[in-house]
This record gives structure tokens, C-alpha cells and sequence, in this order.
């Protein structure tokens, strides 16, 4: 079986060669057609397309979200079933800043090295499109509705600065806190308003008193959305957004508690009404499955890569949702030097270089490798699902 899975890998990676030309020019496309999450329209098109093209079945609008999408090919057998992640969004302002536009493709290239292949394996291939990662993240309707049921591992690859096979990720709530107060004019009578923008001010002093007494790996960080009308106004609406992190959802919960209660204590001191509401989808941290990093270490370094064995990112990522459902990996792919910073027109700019195109090659070859590695062993895929169900059980 190991000399037939070696002739596999090499016949996908050969694939990929061969497709290079078209992946590229895809990859460079959806980069010099930025869109923002929920506006993928032309992504949407062009990787559906060549999947269906390639005979994947494929449903748009997916979940009713209407720039996702899943393409399903099956082999001799449904299961077991591996599942590549494409996301394809933008940043307002900077364009392809995180190297989406090489997600997408990558995971693309790898569903495509292996439909050639499927006929004469056991399982299937499933590729979902998923907007939206920089905002609504679309992954996490899709993990909590059950998209990901029938799958028994979830990968995709990312763009950084260096190779690095798992990272930390933060678990992270959304929380706009919306304050109603009394408009009054500030010279003449003051004291007839009620100052909403007051409240918003002593929740982040609250906020910031709150900083000490959490754990370090807490994250707290917000803006005031609105202020008010004029200076010669009371501000009769106040509006502020934080993003709340922690390693673990367990003491977000806690910590995102707390947090409200500081946006309560700005509305008691004031007199103001508060109304608090989730302004995004809240992420789950991320849960590298050791076994699944394994084998794509192990396909990576075939490849020619160098591979840092842990990074130290302390973003918030959708997929942390998707990998508390099903077995998952998310790996780091270097597209140029090792200061590299994502969400940067330096980043944006690597994204559509010859850097980024090497990685995007890379990674649908350690992608469709690491699918093989699942699909035809069997001691892998009980390595895989024993340590998702300890870590589910903690």
C-alpha cells in the first residue's frame, strides 16, 4: 500500500504541474478582483465553474449563502470523505491583504489533481466555498448547521510569512454595545440630558480596569462606531464594538461576561439604556489535529519544504468552528520573507507574486497528498478520529 500511495502522490503532484498554468491565471484573477465578504460573486463563478467542469457536482448559494458553495466527487465509495476549505475574500481597502486569492485556489488545485484519480479510490472529495472569513465567517453556519456531518477530516492551507505547520488561534466574540440616551442642549439645560457618549466612555475605563485581571491570553479591543450629532447636543445614541479573545471558548464565555457587565455599569452610572447585541458570528479557537498535522508535515518536507513545527499567531479564524465538529489542519505557507505581516499592502502584494504563486502550488500538492494519506490509510484515519474525540471530551 505505501509504494501505491507514493505513485498516487506523485501522479497528483504531476497533476498539479500540469494544471499550473490555469491555476494561475485563476489565482491571479480573484487577486486583481478583490471583494468584500458576501461579495465573492466573481470568486464564486470561477472556481465553481472549473470544479463542475472537472465533474464535481456543485451547489451554489450553499447553507443560502449566496457566494458559497460545495462540490462533492465521489469515488468507489462516499466514505471516508476529506474536505478542502476555499475562502476567496477581500479587505476593504487593501485587496487580497491575507492572500485569500491563494486559498482559494489551492484548494481548488488539489480537488482538481485528484478527480482524475477518485475512480479507482475508496471515498470522496469535498470542496466548500466559504465567504466571508474577515467578517461573517461563513464556516460557522456551516459547522453548527452540519455541513461537515458526513466528512472525516477538514484542511486548507493559508498564506504567511513563513512555512509553519499549526498556530494558535484565539476563540473570539463580537459584542456591540448600543446606548440610548437623552438629547438635550449642553449649555442651556445639560441637566435635562441624558449623555449616551458618557456611557460609552466609562465602559472602556471599565474595560481597561478589567485588563489586569484576566488571563494573558486574553484580547480586548474596540472603537466608537458613534458619538453623538454635535458638541452643542447631548449625544442621545452612543455605539462601541469590541472584539473579546481567549484561548479557550470556556473563559471567553467568562471574560465576554465581564465585559458586558462593564457596558452595564456605564449604563447605570449615566442613566443610559443598553442594548447588546453580536455584531459578528463568534469564532471557535482552533484545534490542530496532531495526527492530520502529521502527515501534512510529512508531505510538505517531501515537497522540498521547510517546515516550522509551531507558530505563535494569535488571530481568530472560522475554521476553529469547522474543527471542533470534524478532525481539521490548518498549516501556513510562506509566500515570501519571514517579517511578512498579513492585512498589509506588502502582504496584498506578495499575494500576487511569484511567492504566492509558488505557495498556492504548494499547497494544493500537500493538500491532495495529505487527502490521499487519509482516504487509503486506515491506521491514520483511527489516529485521526481518536484524538478529535479525547479532545472533544476535555
Amino acid at each position: 500500500m505505501e509504494n501505491d500511495l507514493r505513485t498516487l502522490k506523485q501522479k497528483a503532484w504531476g497533476e498539479v504541474e500540469r494544471l499550473k498554468p490555469r491555476l494561475a491565471e485563476i489565482c491571479l484573477a480573484i487577486h486583481a478582483h478583490p471583494e468584500l465578504g458576501g461579495e465573492e460573486f466573481f470568486a464564486l463563478d470561477l472556481l465553481s465553474r472549473e470544479l463542475a467542469a472537472a465533474g464535481f457536482a456543485v451547489e451554489r448559494g450553499y447553507f443560502g449563502i449566496p457566494t458559497a458553495f460545495h462540490a462533492v466527487l465521489a469515488g468507489r465509495a462516499a466514505r471516508p470523505a476529506v474536505a478542502f476549505l476555499a475562502e476567496y475574500d477581500a479587505l476593504p481597502g487593501l485587496g487580497h491583504a491575507c492572500g485569500h486569492n491563494i486559498i482559494g485556489t489551492a484548494a481548488l488545485g488539489a480537488a482538481l489533481a485528484l478527480a482524475p484519480l477518485l475512480a479507482a479510490l475508496p471515498g470522496g472529495i469535498h470542496v466548500f466555498g466559504t465567504p466571508a472569513e474577515e467578517t461573517n465567517g461563513a464556516k460557522v453556519p456551516l459547522a453548527a448547521g452540519g455541513a461537515f456531518r458526513d466528512i472525516d477530516a477538514a484542511m486548507m492551507i493559508h498564506p504567511s510569512g513563513r512555512t509553519v505547520l499549526t498556530a494558535p488561534s484565539l476563540a473570539m466574540d463580537a459584542l456591540e454595545f448600543r446606548f440610548r440616551g437623552r438629547a438635550a442642549h449642553a449649555a442651556s439645560a445639560p441637566h435635562e440630558g441624558i449623555n449616551a457618549l458618557d456611557a460609552v466612555i466609562l465602559t472602556f475605563n471599565a474595560v481597561n480596569a478589567l485588563r489586569q485581571h484576566v488571563r494573558p491570553d486574553v484580547r480586548i479591543h474596540g472603537i466608537i462606531t458613534r458619538g453623538g450629532e454635535a458638541p452643542n447636543i447631548v449625544p442621545e445614541e452612543a455605539v462601541a464594538r469590541f472584539y473579546v479573545r481567549a484561548a479557550r471558548r470556556k473563559y471567553l464565555d467568562e471574560v465576554a461576561g465581564r465585559v458586558v457587565n462593564c457596558a452595564r455599569a456605564g449604563a447605570l452610572a449615566t442613566g443610559a439604556e443598553l442594548t447588546v447585541n453580536n455584531f459578528e458570528y463568534s469564532f471557535d479557537e482552533m484545534r490542530n489535529n496532531a495526527a492530520l498535522a502529521g502527515a501534512m508535515q510529512a508531505n510538505l518536507t517531501a515537497l522540498g519544504e521547510e517546515v516550522v513545527p509551531c507558530g505563535e499567531g494569535l488571530g481568530s479564524l472560522d475554521m476553529g468552528n469547522v474543527s471542533h465538529v470534524v478532525p481539521a489542519v490548518h498549516p501556513y505557507i510562506s509566500i515570501g520573507t519571514a517579517t511578512l505581516v498579513s492585512h498589509t499592502r506588502e502582504f496584498a502584494a506578495a499575494a500576487g507574486s511569484e511567492g504566492g504563486l509558488r505557495a498556492m502550488v504548494l499547497g494544493a500538492k500537500a493538500l491532495a497528498a495529505t487527502a490521499l494519506d487519509v482516504l487509503l490509510d486506515a491506521e491514520l484515519r483511527q489516529a485521526v478520529r481518536a484524538e478529535f474525540a479525547a479532545a472533544d471530551s476535555q
